[in-house]
């Protein structure tokens, strides 16, 4: 218990650090942090609304576009922000007491809380703003939004190892998830493309996670494709080998 209680203080005391470091310098600190997602779906909606007469699902573009954004967020930008958590906390590692991991769940903890924020200010904003009846049904957004925590979790360790190890993987990966938005439902409904495209796309468990999170918002919207067991058991798979390769890597992570 002592051992807990201590990892519980480093990273209490490594989130203060985060927001002051990420939010603390910059005008408007949490503020833009909101504004900046809300502003692309602001521009998005409009770029929809001119090519397309109705969405895929609704009759509101900036709920649809929204419901999948900020949902695929919770996956891409927990990611990115904990695969260098390691790294612009290197000089904290000398002191014995920081493990690898603290960075890493310090970081998930305050992206996941920031995500959150964001979700609940810009779709209170739509509710208000749009005539759209939501009937929102929370526990679908929960198991989406874990089940894409946890992924991000993963990838985010593996990552931290993977990343100062092998400096070709992370040009390769960040190759290789750049067209990740396109591919994982966030403009359309998966389960609406044509074969044999539609059966590619749902290779990609976001796709599912994404799905699964607008059936939260959307009633009437029963994901035809959605499958929520190959959603969990990619997540937790990615989960396992991050831990592993993670574990198996803390002596690069602390640079001995």
């Amino acid at each position: 218990m002592s051992i807990l209680r201590t990892h519980a203080r480093v990273v209490g005391a490594l989130l203060i650090r985060e927001i002051s470091t990420r939010f603390g310098g910059k005008p408007g600190g949490y503020v833009w942090a909101i504004l900046e997602p809300a502003a692309y779906i602001g521009i998005m909606t409009v770029v929809f609304g001119a090519i397309a007469h109705a969405p895929a699902l609704g009759t509101s573009f900036i709920m649809f576009f929204a419901t999948g954004y900020l949902s695929f967020m919770f996956y891409q930008g927990t990611a990115v922000f904990a695969s260098a958590a390691v790294k612009v906390n290197k000089s904290l590692l000398a002191y014995p007491v920081v493990s690898p991991i603290d960075t890493i769940i310090a970081r998930i903890i305050l992206q996941t809380l920031t995500n959150a924020l964001v979700c609940v200010v810009v779709f209170s904003g739509i509710l208000v703003t749009v005539h759209f009846q939501a009937e929102i049904r929370w526990e679908y957004l929960l198991e989406a939004i874990a089940a894409m925590t946890l992924m991000a979790l993963g990838v985010g360790c593996a990552n931290a190892v993977l990343f100062p190890r092998f400096s070709l993987y992370e040009q390769v990966y960040q190759i290789v998830t750049r067209p990740l938005m396109l591919l994982s439902g966030v403009m359309y409904l998966p389960d609406g493309m044509p074969h044999p495209y539609r059966e590619y796309l749902l290779l990609n468990p976001l796709c599912h996670a994404t799905m699964l999170f607008r059936e939260g918002f959307y009633p009437e919207y029963r994901g035809p494709a959605l499958d929520v067991s190959y959603l969990w058991t990619f997540s937790i798979m990615a989960l396992v080998i991050g831990f592993l390769i993670f574990t198996f890597g803390t002596r690069t992570l602390r640079g001995d």
